[in-house]
């Protein structure tokens, strides 16, 4: 751990993952029943995703972050035999209790409360050797409900070794960004979600050094890359721009040198950043594209980028098709549905009908975002169908002028969205966070639409800029937008 400096070697993680699993089975936990966590970065939760996946268990990662109700959904939803959690959220995990009912084992690391057994007495109980019928498990997470209410996301499994980690993530690590056991891999962001959990487990799944963040910080992380020497890392764009927006004299203050592959995914990156991060860091971002869905990736290397820039890279696992409304086949250049052809099976649980909506008659299946493909076989991204405004009968993806007011050193992080207009049925509207709150204002407001007109055409410019002092992300750094279009938006 970066702060606590708590470490597990190769062997102890061996044993205690195997206590771990034993005590799953000595609670009924069988080869296919689900089991959820609710906890912070820590060991304790690698130590038990590395026994559920080496014990043939569906996994559950909670975001701690969630409200009792709605992280009591997803404990009900995902039908969780075992509940685990830390003691640092026994106040939220009472809740939850409370909610779901009696027919879970309730389990805490740490110190138990009332209501909840310790899992470090159970699992001390427990031989280190593996279970007799140890096979490969997965995990089952819930999509951060960005656009509506959380879904279970299950793939696949039916694979044996480090591939059953994740058939997307693997490749990327080792073939594009050369991770390796030589690897010392810098992991900063929140487990719970499914880039930063899989990509820390294919690190160790590969025999890398890891190194995990109990929180973001952006000096912390660069301190960090210093004093241990990081090779690989795996970030989202929003870390990008708070880097970046560091004074320069805190980003020359280390020595980041050492730093041989940086792994982003999560959303597009905007193109003036990701400039801006390969000047400074060098030709070493690796860019993909894809769901924990695992239905498909698109990969870049930062050369392929720079000849192609805005690009989330070519297939690397599955075949790309852009469709139509009616799901025909569009040509090179044009916007349409982006869907993936690999071949891989996943549905979302307990919801039959959006895992129908995912897939076309060919079995081809979609992550809901819309883009277009170059002549030379590159994936550029326009936006999620669920953003798309429409003014005045016109498509207006609100991606192109978010990436282009966050690049503005007035703006920390932006929303763009449309907002009801009764001529045009949308208007683009912009939240903003700027970088000096006292900066806010008119004033402001004006400079940055005056700043997008120069760059964009009227109709795809705010017709109006609110300012906030913090926007609704996930920790991950993905936008719920829809909690601010529902302000504006009678009934929504």
């Amino acid at each position: 751990m970066a702060g606590s400096g708590e470490a597990l070697t190769f062997g102890q993680l061996d044993q205690a993952s195997n206590r771990n699993a034993h005590a799953f089975r000595s609670l009924g936990v069988k080869v296919g029943v689900h089991v959820a966590f609710l906890m912070e970065n820590r060991l304790d939760l690698l130590a038990l995703t590395w026994a559920a996946q080496r014990s043939g268990i569906i996994f559950t990662l909670i975001s701690r972050y969630l409200t009792p109700d709605e992280a009591a959904y997803i404990v009900k939803d995902c039908g969780a035999h075992v509940f685990i959690t830390s003691d640092r959220y026994g106040e939220t995990a009472a809740h939850i209790r409370d909610i779901v009912g009696e027919d879970v084992h309730y389990m805490m690391v740490g110190e138990a409360q009332e209501g909840f057994k310790s899992w470090e007495e159970l699992a001390q109980q427990m031989p280190s050797i593996p279970v007799p019928d140890e096979q490969a498990g997965t995990a089952m997470l819930y999509s951060s409900g960005t656009t509506g209410r959380p879904k279970g996301i299950v793939r696949d499994f039916r694979h044996t070794g480090i591939e059953s980690l994740s058939p997307v993530t693997l490749p990327v690590c080792e073939t594009l960004a050369g991770m390796s056991a030589d690897s010392t891999y810098l992991s900063p962001a929140p487990l719970y979600h499914s880039a930063p959990l899989s990509v820390a487990m294919v690190a160790a799944g590969l025999g890398a050094t890891t190194i995990v963040m109990e929180r973001f910080d952006e000096e912390e992380m660069l301190r960090i890359v210093e004093a241990h020497r990081i090779t690989h890392t795996q970030m989202v764009p929003t870390m990008f721009v708070r880097l970046l927006k560091l004074p320069a004299e805190i980003r020359t203050r280390y020595d980041i040198d050492s730093l041989q592959g940086a792994i982003h995914v999560a959303a597009p990156c905007p193109v003036e950043i990701k400039k801006r991060m390969i000047d400074w860091w060098g030709p070493i971002l690796v860019e993909y594209y894809a769901g924990t869905e695992g239905n498909g990736v698109t990969a870049c290397t930062s050369q392929q980028w720079l000849s192609h820039p805005g690009t989330v890279g070519k297939p690397l696992y599955g075949a790309v098709h852009i469709l139509d409304d009616k799901g025909t086949p569009l040509p090179a250049g044009e916007v349409g549905d982006v869907y993936f052809d690999a071949g891989q099976t996943f549905w979302y649980h307990n919801d039959p009908e959006k895992t129908a909506s995912a897939f076309t008659l060919h079995g081809w299946s979609t992550l809901g975002d819309i883009g277009w493909m170059d002549d030379d076989g590159y994936l550029f991204l326009t936006d999620r169908r669920s953003y798309t405004i429409i003014s005045g009968g016109v498509n207006v993806y609100p991606q192109e002028t978010e990436d282009l007011l966050v690049s503005h050193p007035a703006v920390t992080d932006v929303a763009v969205f449309g907002v009801p207009n009764e001529e045009l049925g949308e208007e683009v509207k912009a939240i903003v966070q700027p970088t000096v709150w006292d900066d806010q204002g008119a004033g402001l407001e004006a400079e940055l639409i005056a700043y997008c007109r120069t760059k964009l055409s009227a109709i795809k410019t705010p017709k109006s800029i609110e300012f906030r002092k913090e926007l609704p992300r996930t920790p991950t750094g993905k936008l719920m937008k829809r909690h601010l279009k529902a302000e504006y938006w009678p009934g929504a």
